[in-house]
């Protein structure tokens, strides 16, 4: 069966005329086995027209296909424009059976524009390919937009679009791209949802399952450091990384140790089966008071409960970030459970109970009968991603993978601003998060990337994925994704090219940045400064509406 991604078409008729992107040149772009039509027996589709649509660093030239319907052939001019960057692309050229002028034939015909990178700077280059065809008395012309991603390395070999198997499923639709509202914005790109036979290999990860690391793909990266969740390489044996990072947590635990005196508990804010969450102040040896969050665990938890809880929380010890929330001290003392500390302010809620509480929905620590917060615009929902990108950006720069990006493991202030916090106790506080699948271990199946899920392969791009899911989040006000979907069947679910839906009301634009996180092969998958640029365009444009 054959899928054309047809999202509107506006009655404005260009003779008899059909341009459109073959199913392999969607599947280079897209990752996904379906024909886009700019025009279709003469009906212009202006909505697709306004994609930016973005070329990965891999593609260096772009095919069109074209068939004149009337029984003649059509006149036609193409000029091709370097809208920005131009020091980074030398001139585009048309080629291989047309000119810039000509006829549009009458059967079907593919043409193509090369997009030569100088290699000499990286840049995202706007490029603009205008088409004029004339229809006797009148003539329009088309605009295709597109960013061209150029770096500054040599070449790398693109993927051969006839070596892939194209199996066509009912998900190959799951993710037809999105259009935009009143102009070009950021992205039109369709996240790939059918699997690849031939998935380009991450590297292999050489720590044990609490250190897996890979290296980032792309030219964000420059250093050849890896990337961990103790920010410290591995390449020793399994018992002698196992003996280092005890000696790197006893370490950090000596840095940080306070006394048990100086912290004063308040009230309970979160608790769950062994773990708990108060609120309270601490005392500095100058006198000064300041408020604190405070996570401990019960009499009855077990060591292993304990270890965790210090491992976890002081993952991001070291970070100074104003969009990270970092572990302010620690207090172990014989006979006693630790206590974490965290700095605090009664404004700063847990971003998912927040979320909830948005909805109605009734969570631990929240007042009863005390009224929902005022509605999120999309705006809101903009800017507080952006926020996660930022905190996000600076643990990768800081060469640290979270590996459990989601809203439980964020706060949010009154002001909507959002911080990144590490994930300790959150498997106890959030159960329904966390499954095990016969491995003695609790994950975040529904919030991992495939690679990640299916061969602990953890690298940014698996960061990514998860923070496409708390884009998700952010938009449904903390629905659980893949509800209808067995912990223990996500993994299939995932390589058959199935993603979460749209949800309500979520603007295309943003839902296409969503499943642009959820590509199959994490080469495929934007970079961080990538999605803020389309996030910060999207969110001026929505501004300009206000």
């Amino acid at each position: 069966m054959r899928w054309f991604l047809i999202i509107l078409l506006l009655p404005y008729s260009l003779a008899h005329l059909n341009v459109y992107l073959s199913s392999s040149e969607v599947w280079r772009l897209f990752g996904l086995t379906a024909e886009l039509y700019y025009v279709r027996d003469g009906l212009i589709n202006f909505y697709a027209l306004n994609f930016v649509v973005p070329v990965p660093a891999t593609i260096e030239e772009l095919h069109f296909t074209w068939q004149s319907l009337a029984r003649r052939p059509l006149p036609y001019k193409i000029d091709v424009q370097v809208m920005s960057n131009s020091e980074a692309m030398d001139i585009p050229a048309v080629r291989p059976n047309i000119s810039t002028e000509g006829t549009v034939p009458t059967e079907p015909t593919t043409w193509k524009v090369d997009l030569p990178c100088t290699r000499t700077v990286a840049a995202e280059v706007e490029i603009n390919i205008m088409l004029n065809v004339s229809t006797g008395s009148s003539s329009t012309t088309l605009h295709f937009r597109r960013r061209k991603i150029c770096l500054k390395e040599p070449r790398r070999p693109a993927v051969r679009v006839d070596s892939i198997s194209h199996a066509s499923t009912s998900a190959d639709i799951f993710y037809a791209g999105a259009g935009c509202a009143g102009g070009a914005i950021l992205i039109a790109a369709v996240a790939a949802v059918a699997c690849r036979a031939r998935a380009r290999k991450l590297r292999r990860a050489r720590s044990d399952e609490q250190d897996a690391h890979a290296f980032l793909p792309d030219s964000s990266c420059k250093s050849a450091a890896s990337y961990t969740s103790y920010r410290r390489p591995t390449s020793l044996p399994a018992a002698a990384a196992a003996e280092e990072r005890a000696r790197d947590l006893q370490q950090r635990i000596a840095e940080l140790t306070i006394q048990r005196c100086r912290v004063r508990l308040r009230s309970v804010a979160m608790e769950g089966t062994f773990g708990r969450v108060y609120k309270g102040t601490y005392a500095d040896e100058d006198g000064r008071e300041q408020e604190v969050l405070v996570k401990t665990v019960a009499e009855h938890a077990s060591q292993v409960q304990v270890s965790l809880l210090l491992q976890e929380g002081c993952m991001l010890y070291g970070l100074h970030h104003e969009r990270v929330l970092s572990v302010l001290g620690v207090s172990i003392e014989d006979q006693t459970a630790p206590f974490l500390l965290y700095p605090w302010n009664n404004g700063w809620k847990n971003l998912k109970q927040f979320l909830l509480s948005c909805r109605g929905v009734t969570v631990g620590g929240a007042t009863a009968g005390a009224p929902p917060p005022p509605p999120l615009t999309t705006q809101h929902v903009v800017r507080m991603a952006l926020h996660a990108l930022d905190g996000l950006s600076y643990l990768h720069s800081q060469h640290v993978l979270h590996k459990d990006i989601a809203a439980r493991n964020c706060i949010v202030d009154e002001n909507l601003r959002v911080m990144i916090a590490d994930n300790a106790l959150s498997r106890d506080l959030f159960p329904a998060d966390y499954h095990c699948l016969g491995d003695n271990e609790n994950r975040p199946i529904k919030w991992l990337a495939l690679e990640s899920l299916s061969k602990r392969q953890f690298s940014p791009a698996a960061d990514v994925w998860a923070l496409g899911v708390l884009l998700w989040e952010l938009t449904t006000l903390a629905h659980q994704p893949y509800a209808e979907v067995d912990p223990f069947e996500v993994a299939a679910y995932l390589r058959d090219g199935y993603r979460l839906q749209q949800p309500a009301n979520c603007p295309d634009e943003l839902f296409a940045v969503m499943a642009y996180c959820w590509a199959m092969s994490p080469d495929d998958r934007p970079t961080l400064p990538q999605l803020q640029i389309f996030l910060r365009d999207f969110h001026t444009q929505l501004t300009r509406f206000v």
